[in-house]
């Protein structure tokens, strides 16, 4: 019975697979005749099905950026960018549509040692620390058994001060991947959707209106309260703001 389920389990899945595939040459095909508002909707009846992937979210965002919806292009280049990091065209495409948003923001500088440890944070992902951690740990092992077992004094120190070295890199990494987590977790992009937002000082629309955002401006969520959200720019600036006026990038 166990057996029976699993093999229609993976049947369903590769019909979805396949249709999937199907509405994905069918919206490409949509958006090279230049019918992007059909093409945006296959290409969201592929997210329906729960499948995400960066080559659906950036070619969203293409259509979108040639209807000049502005909050929606940078809204599914965003999510392409979060999916496929290194990408060049989805950093490029992000780039036009970010200058078609009219709020210009400054970007308040880190400086001292934080800007510097954010810096080696960031250098690598949490996987990526991880397993610098892990080689780390199987090199002391493996040196520190020489050290052991070896007899030759100019072994035993090289040994010795290499094992050390291996495991002092190992505790940095275990270290830089906790601290990689928690700016991840820090992390709650979101881009506002509504023509033009008034951000309140308070989380009720009575209180006073410390400035103004409008469509595909990213900001930062940083609690949330009731129907409110409260955001903070670029440049450090803060305020709430309506939550259903922005779409947060990490939901999927």
């Amino acid at each position: 019975m166990k057996k029976g389920i699993r093999i229609l389990v993976c049947c369903l899945g590769f019909l979805a697979f396949s249709q999937n595939n199907q509405h994905f040459d069918e919206a490409n095909a949509l958006y090279n005749d230049g019918k992007y508002a059909e093409a945006i909707d296959t290409y969201e009846a592929i997210l329906e099905t729960g499948e995400h992937s960066a080559e659906v979210y950036f070619n969203l965002g293409n259509a979108n950026y040639k209807l000049n919806n502005i909050a929606p292009s940078v809204y599914y280049y965003e999510k392409a960018l979060l999916l496929n990091p290194n990408d060049p065209d989805i950093k490029n495409n992000l780039a036009y549509a970010q200058n078609m948003t009219i709020d210009a923001i400054d970007i308040a500088p880190q400086v001292g040692f934080a800007r510097i440890i954010n810096n080696v944070v960031n250098t690598f992902g949490i996987d990526a620390w991880a397993k610098i951690a892990i080689a780390g740990v199987i090199v002391f092992v493996l040196l520190f058994l020489m050290y052991h077992f070896s007899y030759a004094t100019s072994r035993k120190r090289i040994a010795f001060v290499v094992s050390i070295l291996s495991l002092f890199l190992a505790c940095f990494s275990i270290a830089m991947a906790f601290q990689k987590e928690r700016l991840d977790s820090k992390d709650n992009p979101a881009i506002v959707f509504a023509q033009e937002s008034r951000v309140k000082s308070e989380a009720n629309r009575v209180s006073e209106e410390v400035f103004r955002l409008h469509e595909g401006t990213k900001v930062q969520v940083l609690e949330s309260y009731k129907d409110w959200k409260k955001i903070q720019l670029s440049d450090n600036s803060t305020g709430w703001i309506p939550a259903a006026d922005i779409k947060m990038i990490k939901s999927f």
